[in-house]
């Protein structure tokens, strides 16, 4: 069975009474010791907990590592301006080796829009400036000559390898964005069954643009705590279609959970 298996990083939580900030450099190599396929941060200028910046949290795993994968899980590209983004993206290219995975999303209202209106990005156009984004963003990695969604012609130097995009969502709008713009799907917790029904409307979706099928990832699937029946479990995932889990430990103890992911990636 093929089944990647990535773990968040220790920089938040979504439980704001248990905030989890660990050392970013410790974690990244124990998940690349564990022989973890991939590290993510969750990125947020204000949540609802503490949380660090995505960018740099990423740049210090790569540096801390030599094989494992980074991963944005997920970068808001609308709350910042998109050359800015791309000139980050570039550079993480660059000093990982290729080894970033570029997830986006448009953000969980949950956190609400305070972080939004600190930046200065508006929340309720976030969807269409996420979509302007993705557009314009292959050609500002690649350093190409590019059109920004104002009209300003830009060419960002020296340009990187295009990472893989992964869009979040399961929203329909989210859904047809990753067909037309993605190589993969992010969905939070679903179960095989809906994975299943996710992978066939995804194909199809992806199919009206011309576009090849994308990849599936759950973030925080529900898991036994025993690793052989957790392994078991990711089996019915892989079966349904799914290409990457992404764990997320809780607790302050966030090593357990690095172990736990360790022992089911041995048995898979």
């Amino acid at each position: 069975m093929t089944m990647e298996i990535g773990i968040i990083l220790p920089t938040s939580t979504p439980d704001p009474a248990q905030p989890i900030l660990g050392d970013v450099r410790a974690a990244a190599r124990l998940a690349e010791q564990g022989g973890l396929d991939s590290v993510w941060s969750a990125d947020h200028l204000v949540a609802s907990a503490p949380i660090l910046d995505s960018t740099v949290v990423l740049a210090t795993a790569a540096a801390a590592t030599d094989r494992i994968r980074i991963g944005y899980g997920v970068l808001l590209l609308a709350l910042r301006p998109v050359a800015w983004a791309a000139k980050q993206i570039a550079t993480l290219q660059y000093v990982s080796g290729d080894r970033l995975i570029l997830g986006v999303g448009t953000g969980n209202p949950a956190h609400g829009d305070a972080g939004w209106r600190a930046a200065g990005a508006s929340f309720a156009e976030r969807g269409r400036r996420t979509d302007e984004a993705l557009r314009v963003l292959p050609g500002l990695v690649a350093g190409h000559a590019t059109v920004l969604p104002d009209g300003t012609e830009i060419t960002l130097t020296p340009g990187a390898t295009m990472p893989p995009v992964l869009v979040a969502g399961d929203g329909e709008r989210a859904r047809r964005r990753a067909a037309a713009y993605a190589e993969g799907w992010i969905a939070i917790g679903l179960a095989p069954n809906r994975v299943r029904a996710s992978v066939a409307e995804l194909t199809t979706l992806a199919a009206e643009y011309g576009r090849p099928p994308l990849s599936v990832t759950i973030v925080a699937p529900s898991l036994a705590t025993d690793p052989g029946q957790a392994a078991e479990q990711l089996a019915a995932y892989a079966e349904a279609g799914a290409a990457r889990v992404v764990l997320a430990p809780s607790g302050a103890q966030w090593q357990a959970g690095y172990e736990f992911a360790a022992k089911i990636k041995a048995q898979l």
